[in-house]
């Protein structure tokens, strides 16, 4: 858990310095157009750190490190989301640069965005792990009435 802590409040910080380095960069070289830049600091603070919080507490509620998939969902999504957020910065600082952004970069960028959905999948696969089996005790003789709500899962 403490490792999710410290994850979260490394893209906590990293997020902000990055919305303080998009705002020096832009205005230390005059430039009002669009860039990566702008986004590099909300990927950060939630992809990076809000996701992680979110993580943390069903990590207290289901146990997820116990899942042999949470190793796999930590280190790939984590991934994902440095991968992302560096090529954001680089081709956004090319653009306030003036330099041209490349097809190649773009393409690396992309490699980031497939890393974070494998993450996802890892943590879905993860989450579904600590779940359990589906509860077969609840009645099946509850009303099926299209238009209400079975009895027996109410207060679930």
């Amino acid at each position: 858990m403490k490792q999710l802590y410290y994850t979260a409040l490394t893209y906590m910080i990293l997020g902000l310095a990055g919305g303080l380095g998009y705002r020096e960069i832009t205005k230390a070289n005059g430039f009002t157009g669009q860039t990566e830049l702008a986004v590099v600091h909300t990927h950060l603070l939630v992809l990076g750190m809000l996701v992680l919080l979110v993580v943390l507490l069903l990590e207290k509620v289901f146990a997820l490190s116990r899942s042999r998939v949470f190793p796999w969902f930590f280190w790939v999504y984590n991934a994902g989301v440095v991968w992302t957020v560096a090529f954001l910065a680089i081709n956004g600082t090319r653009t306030v640069l003036g330099e041209p952004t490349t097809s190649g970069l773009a393409g690396m960028a992309g490699f980031g965005h497939i890393l974070l959905t494998a993450g996802l999948v890892l943590f879905f696969v993860c989450l579904r792990s600590r779940l359990g089996t589906p509860d077969t005790t609840a009645d099946t003789t509850a009303d099926t009435t299209p238009g209400t709500v079975p009895t027996a899962t109410i207060g679930r």
